[in-house]
């Protein structure tokens, strides 16, 4: 980086901003306040717009360009949802204000617990989840409750297909349940014979990512539901990839017991940054009692002429509160003027445009990085970032090399079940001129990696930081400036 950073800029006696004077006595900071060894930059007002303005310009975001992140849905946010999320009505309220206060976000609470409810097929919801894996945390400890709730102590196992996203062992491990693995076969499907082996009355229930992390929808689906119910088992659906099914198939009505929906990913909410998110969970009418509290509903004693009015319900045997007050509320905005901008053709046109385009970026490189199965996928594929007679060149080589083209790599080795996987996801927002851009460059590195490799090794050549020791620097991170 060529650009002084701004502790290197810093002037003694320079200010940015001077503070009134004081109309108040004056008094000494409490001991310990103020660090006389802290090595404050002293920095001009433009000195530090223009710092953080070129930090920003050298970032990478979907205002920039696609963001082909398989398994992240990292689709561009209309601006339209940051304009009503905004609104001084929904930012100056309070979580403790009084129902009669807040009618009005009541109102877009429970209006997005229905029509979460209408997409996914299901009985209820809650919005109280701060992110998708919070969402599978909560949708495994209903199932455990249930379980427990009717006796079945027996039931400690979780199964999960190695074809599922990666966060579901975690949540299942810190609900206190074990894991047992589930293979793919040949196809790439949950292998059935692998699963029946499995089944037994210890299982609490199955994990389940549909499509999965192949971008492959699941071809026994039904069977997969069925064997597990069969044993007295419930079905998580991992929603994660909701965003190939939002109004053509709803997960409820297949047999799914309970699934978490990632607002970031399929209704278009921020994503990444560590939050805020929503990481909404549906339930099946059985498990409705066990949702965390409180949920927002309609006044059960409202007359059929009283105007809709709503409160605060905690269901019977809640498995009690998973965040703090209501959830993300402003998250909840978002994703309400989403849904309601689209309405429900458009939520499915996303999905079948979703769909689409990843089908036609791989068809532009289908040939030339091998694929591990060869089946139209949904809103995502993964094929191998490595090449038979350019055994040198590895997945992060190529994933590196698409920086200096000045586009977002993909996921890298995830699943973990392809060799070198790059997983390539370009959503429904891009243009086919943007995802054939994508594809003649993943050609020209491709043909790089066979006429100079080295080009990909000494990857990226381009960006303000060149390749990085990643190990080093996730054991030995250095976490503030040095002169």
């Amino acid at each position: 980086m060529t650009e002084p950073l701004i502790y290197e800029l810093s002037s003694p006696g320079r200010e940015g901003v001077k503070p009134p004077q004081l109309d108040v006595p004056e008094s000494a900071l409490p001991q310990g306040w103020l660090r006389e060894d802290l090595p404050l930059p002293e920095v001009s007002e433009i000195d530090v717009v223009r710092h953080y303005l070129r930090l920003s310009q050298l970032n990478y975001a979907i205002d920039k360009g696609m963001y082909p992140l398989g398994s992240c849905t990292m689709k561009f946010n209309p601006k339209i949802n940051e304009v009503t999320a905004r609104l001084p009505g929904f930012t100056g309220i309070h979580p403790l204000q009084h129902p009669d206060d807040v009618q009005g976000a009541l109102y877009v609470i429970y209006t997005l617990q229905e029509y979460i409810k209408a997409i996914g097929g299901f009985a209820g919801v809650t919005l109280q989840p701060a992110a998708g894996a919070h969402g599978e945390l909560t949708g495994v400890l209903i199932m455990r409750k249930y379980h427990l709730e009717r006796g079945e102590t027996q039931r400690d196992t979780i199964l999960v297909p190695d074809s599922a996203h990666g966060t579901n062992p975690a949540s299942t491990s810190m609900s206190g349940l074990r894991v047992v693995e589930i293979p793919s076969d040949a196809r790439g499907n949950v292998d059935l014979d692998a699963l029946r082996s499995q089944v037994c009355e210890r299982v609490a229930g199955l994990m389940f990512t549909n499509p999965n992390t192949l971008g492959l929808f699941e071809e026994h689906m039904e069977d997969v539901i069925d064997i597990v119910h069969g044993c007295g088992g419930l079905v998580y659906g991992d929603g994660a990839n909701m965003n190939a099914l939002t109004g053509i198939m709803r997960p409820g009505d297949a047999g799914i017991d309970v699934m978490h929906f990632n607002l970031h990913k399929t209704f278009s909410t921020p994503h990444g940054g560590g939050g805020p998110g929503c990481g909404a969970v549906g339930v099946a009418a059985h498990l409705v009692d066990y949702l965390p509290g409180p949920i927002v509903v309609l006044d059960p004693n409202l007359e059929e002429e009283d105007d809709p009015y709503f409160i605060f319900h905690e269901p019977p045997k809640s498995i009690g509160r998973v965040k703090a007050f209501w959830g993300h509320f402003g998250i909840m905005v978002r994703a309400y003027t989403y849904i309601r901008m689209l309405g429900s053709e458009g939520l499915r046109r996303s999905a079948e445009h979703a769909v689409l385009n990843a089908n036609y970026l791989l068809s532009r490189i289908k040939g030339v990085y091998p694929l591990p199965y060869d089946r139209i996928c949904k809103h995502e594929f993964v094929v191998e970032g490595r090449f038979k007679d350019a055994p040198g060149v590895h997945a992060l080589d190529i994933a590196k090399r698409l920086i200096d083209y000045g586009v977002h790599p993909p996921t890298n080795y995830f699943p973990l079940i392809v060799p070198e996987a790059l997983m390539i996801e370009p959503t429904e927002t891009e243009s086919r001129q943007s995802l054939d851009n994508y594809a003649d460059i993943l050609l020209k590195i491709a043909q790089e990696a066979h006429e100079t490799p080295d080009l990909l090794h000494a990857a990226p050549q381009n960006a303000p930081v060149r390749r990085l020791d990643e190990v080093r620097a996730a054991r030995n991170p250095v976490l503030r400036y040095e002169h």
